[in-house]
């Protein structure tokens, strides 16, 4: 019985801004600062591989200090439109009803919604009243993957039944206005917002790329890398500067095990369809699979085109190859990386 990903479908937020224009919003907002750390905060930004991003709010908004009870109902009131809307999209895609879906997973760790965001969608979209709920929280920008993972082996023990995976985040609203901590300043370079919804299926008769295997790779002793802190001002980004070092000392582990368990070598995988954390990991990702003749390119003009979305951004990376013409036989190799420290790992067949 095999698994497909029969549709991908992302949704934005209205507001949008280039780097170039975020640019200005930075002078008052360190205005207490000495002109060197003004420089280097306004080089981060210049030089973090992202030309635009989405948001829930506006620049003014973002850069205004308000509390975390005003940010998370931002978070929940946008959240719920752009998963109803790219649900919708995803359902139209692979010509479906929302009642044709059996199990639903939501995945967001930038905001808290109790009941989760699935609750919410059932009753908008009126889904089956005995759908499988499983929302992931806590997992960062590894979700998207870990989401798959999970409708993956539920579908594999139900045949002919569907799952979607829904992911959305709101970075920007986690961003902390009084933080001018390193880690605050990379995320708010690199950091978007966004939403996917990805469909998949255990039924004979529908197509898409199959699931071939998937599996999770944690790493020990490595907690304090990435995450959130819980403040009274909201959720303060932890992001330790060793991460993409950390990620390239454990590649080897991570990438060739799997692949030989599936009796194959990375120089047979034809697609890299990888999480782009940020520039720095982009880097090190590209160094370790350049010399192989495998590129990333459309993990960076993600990157590029919407900075990091946490958990949203591997899906669109994933959406980009859907929509391409890729020949039956072809593999991809999915990977992400998030708080634990952990990588995400799926191995895909067209």
């Amino acid at each position: 019985m095999t698994v497909k990903i029969t549709s991908v479908a992302k949704a934005l937020p209205k507001y949008t801004r280039t780097t170039q224009e975020i640019l200005p919003y930075l002078e008052p907002w360190l205005k207490d600062s000495d002109d060197r750390f003004k420089r280097k905060i306004k080089k981060i930004f210049e030089n973090a591989g992202v030309d635009r991003r989405y948001s829930i709010m506006d620049a003014e908004e973002v850069f205004t200090k308000t509390s975390f009870e005003e940010k998370n109902e931002l978070y929940k009131r946008e959240s719920i439109l752009l998963a109803e809307k790219c649900l919708k999209e995803a359902l139209e895609k692979a010509e479906l009803r929302s009642d044709d879906i059996d199990f639903i997973i939501t995945v967001s760790c930038t905001g808290i919604m109790i009941p989760s965001l699935d609750a919410y969608l059932i009753n908008r979209l009126n889904m089956r009243q005995d759908i499988v709920r499983l929302p992931v929280t806590e997992m960062g920008c590894a979700a998207g993957v870990s989401g798959i993972i999970y409708a993956k082996n539920f579908l594999k023990a139900n045949p002919d039944k569907r799952a979607v995976v829904i992911a959305v985040e709101s970075p920007t609203a986690t961003f902390q206005h009084g933080d001018f901590s390193m880690a605050n300043m990379v995320s708010a370079a690199i950091f978007g917002d966004g939403a996917a919804a990805v469909i998949l299926s255990s039924r004979h008769d529908e197509t898409g790329p199959a699931i071939l295997d998937e599996s999770m790779y944690h790493f020990y002793n490595a907690e304090q890398m990435m995450g959130f802190d819980l403040k009274n001002t909201g959720l303060q980004m932890i992001l330790d500067k060793a991460v993409p070092e950390t990620i390239a000392s454990h590649f080897p582990a991570i990438i060739h095990p799997f692949l030989d368990k599936n009796g194959m070598g990375i120089e047979e995988v034809d697609h890299l369809i990888f999480h782009p954390g940020g520039k720095k990991i982009v880097q090190t990702v590209e160094a370790l699979f350049g010399s192989l003749g495998k590129n990333i390119e459309d993990t960076k003009e993600v990157l590029r085109i919407y900075g990091n979305m946490s958990s949203v951004t591997v899906l669109y990376v994933l959406q980009r190859f859907m929509e391409k013409n890729i020949s039956s036989g072809e593999k991809g190799l999915m990977l992400s990386f998030g708080p634990g420290f952990s990588a995400q790992r799926i191995l895909l067949e067209w």
